[in-house]
């Protein structure tokens, strides 16, 4: 387990690293163990449901949502929240004020603006949280996540990662500088209250990292079937939405349709999932794609041809 955290770190460009059982554990850990009530989070309206519940099981009572990805609301919200900043709490400290953000949003696809988050955190003197959970195995060198993408290492202060998705077993983890991470060990609850990720569990993600450290192969060939499945998509008459990743939504809009359009791809072999209200707003339903380095052009072409004759069925 020692191993596995001192490789993800220096995968990740981070001083260290710490695991958890899951990604939502990993998520709670990060904001729980840092924040007390009188400290303020600053958060994107489109974060995952565990980055919301992380919030939540914080007791944060100073909470400010900014509209997805829009960075001038975002510093309008900054400006209030140095505006409270301002009264001590009641240890007489100041309150700590942490922005965080996915870095790929998993409904969309899309990217958070990083680089401006980075940029506002400095001049608003806040920290920094990325959940980069679909980033990894998929953006930077050899899949080292958005934060590579950006070259923002060291500059992100706290990074929370999936175990469970490129590297495809379970788990999740925070990179951090050191004295962070050192925090989390000895305080975080999720951590030091449950049990550790099991021995198979944790060979195999070593095995994982090594394979994303000595080759961008996977990552390379990924990244083809994804240019070659969004062009199909789009050529085929598709709304794919304002996808930059692997995640690809196939914009259905009615959610029984969204439905039944799955269920149609499943008889054909292809699984995507339907994508509905509360995942979702209400009339933007989708069937998402998630596109993996093991499919062959002929798998992709196959998923093609089986959307388009689901397409047709349900004109």
């Amino acid at each position: 387990h020692v191993e596995l955290e001192k490789r993800l770190a220096e995968f990740k460009g981070t001083e260290a690293a710490v695991c958890f059982t899951s990604a939502y554990a990993a998520n709670a850990s990060a904001v729980q163990t840092l924040l007390g009530k009188h400290d303020i989070v600053v958060s994107d309206q489109l974060n995952h449901a565990s980055i919301i519940d992380a919030v939540r099981v914080a007791g944060v009572k100073n909470k400010f949502a900014y509209k997805h990805s829009d960075m001038a609301d975002l510093e309008a919200k900054l400006q209030e929240a140095r505006e409270l900043q301002k009264t001590p709490k009641p240890d007489g400290e100041h309150p700590l004020i942490l922005i965080i953000t996915d870095g790929v949003f998993s409904m969309d696809g899309d990217l958070a603006d990083l680089p401006t988050i980075c940029d506002l955190a400095k001049k608003y003197d806040a920290l920094t949280m990325v959940d980069d959970a679909h980033g990894e195995g998929v953006l930077g060198k050899g899949g080292r996540g958005v934060v590579n993408h950006f070259g923002l290492e060291g500059v992100v202060d706290i990074e929370i990662g999936s175990l469970s998705k490129a590297f495809s077993v379970m788990g999740g983890f925070i990179a951090a500088k050191q004295p962070l991470i050192d925090h989390y060990m000895m305080n975080a609850r999720q951590r030091l209250m449950s049990i550790a990720l099991t021995i198979p569990d944790t060979a195999a993600l070593l095995e994982a990292v090594t394979m994303l450290g000595e080759s961008e192969e996977l990552v390379e060939k990924l990244w083809g079937n994804v240019d070659y499945l969004k062009k199909g998509f789009v050529d085929r008459g598709f709304d794919i939405g304002h996808s930059e990743t692997p995640i690809i939504p196939v914009m259905i809009g009615d959610e029984d349709k969204a439905k039944a359009f799955s269920q149609k791809l499943f008889e054909k072999g292809v699984f995507a999932s339907p994508i509905v209200f509360p995942m979702v707003p209400r009339g933007t339903a989708r069937v998402r794609v998630i596109v993996s380095a093991s499919f062959s052009q002929g798998d992709c072409d196959a998923g093609l041809k089986a959307f388009e004759e689901v397409a047709a069925e349900l004109r």
